[in-house]
């Protein structure tokens, strides 16, 4: 059931708070890919997923050497054996992605992916004519998602499943205020550095991520094809690497506030491993926190009505 309208304020210490239910979904046979599954919140949701019976699951990493020390210690913590591969996969570079999408198509099936990698940077770089964490957050990431659908196609055809897609995303997306969004060409203004505001940036990225995840899934619910569910999911604040590329004296700024209100990666990943489960379309194309469904995305909502 949706939560009722609050503030945003209100809203973030309200769930900041919850108690988040320990994960129980069975993920028995289940082929799972995670991007950035070698820490923080995708190490966490991947070893969920091995305690839950997954059949594969597979960490999706830049640095395969930390991707093998992950894989090291999930097995240690679940006490299971060979269900955990560690496959390279750099969102900075469009052939990195290309690869792990053609490497896909010989898994015996695909049932869930994790869409939990991204950057948060104040810093300017342009990668492959693109600003990196734009790059990163939403280009990398929903051509890795557009690549896979025939995998999860032929998984929900052969396999009569009805594979998922979790996209991570971030209540931060509520306080951007996106001016690029008025540009003609939004990706053209979105690399103008003059215009930038990075300080912004991982917020306004993951706004984008909202709009196209709602876009997908009408696509996919308007399609003939099997069907295939994508949703988006908010962990709240955690404990986690994310901020490590930003400026020392804000880490130090914000450092009371995760202490005092920040979940542990542990608990951030149930959201992610719920969001993941199997269900029968009722989260496609919605947002959720605290696992449960959320009014989807407000501030994409109320731009998507004035559009």
């Amino acid at each position: 059931m949706a939560e009722p309208e609050r503030s945003y304020i209100s809203r973030f210490f309200s769930s900041q708070f919850s108690q988040l239910p320990h994960p129980t979904q069975n993920f028995k046979d289940a082929v799972i890919l995670v991007t950035g599954g070698n820490t923080g919140l995708g190490l966490e949701a991947a070893r969920h997923f091995v305690r839950l019976q997954a059949a594969t699951v597979i960490l999706a990493v830049r640095d395969v050497q930390k991707g093998q020390k992950a894989k090291e210690s999930i097995e240690a913590t679940t006490k299971i054996q060979g269900v955990v591969e560690v496959w390279p996969l750099d969102l900075e570079k469009v052939q990195s992605v290309q690869d792990l999408t053609t490497k896909a198509t010989g898994l015996p099936r695909l049932d869930v992916v994790v869409a939990n990698a991204g950057i948060s940077t104040s810093e300017w770089t342009l990668i492959g004519g693109m600003e990196r964490s734009i790059q990163v957050n939403v280009l990398s990431t929903f051509l890795l998602v557009m690549s896979l659908l025939p995998k999860l196609r032929e998984t929900a055809t052969q396999h009569h499943a009805r594979p998922r897609v979790v996209v991570v995303s971030s209540e931060g997306h509520e306080t951007t205020e996106f001016p690029e969004q008025d540009a003609d060409r939004i990706f053209d203004a979105l690399k103008d550095k003059a215009k930038s505001n990075m300080g912004e940036r991982y917020d306004t990225s993951k706004l984008i991520q909202l709009y196209l995840v709602r876009a997908l899934a009408e696509h996919l619910s308007q399609s003939n094809k099997p069907a295939v569910t994508i949703n988006a999911v908010s962990p709240g604040l955690c404990k986690t690497g994310l901020l490590r590329e930003t400026p020392l004296a804000a880490r130090i700024l914000i450092s009371p506030l995760k202490a005092v209100l920040a979940r542990s990666a542990e608990e951030g990943s149930r959201t992610l491993v719920h969001a993941a489960g199997p269900d029968n379309g009722e989260t496609h194309g919605k947002y959720l926190r605290d696992c449960k469904l959320l009014y989807a995305a407000r501030k994409a909502m109320r731009r998507r009505r004035s559009c």
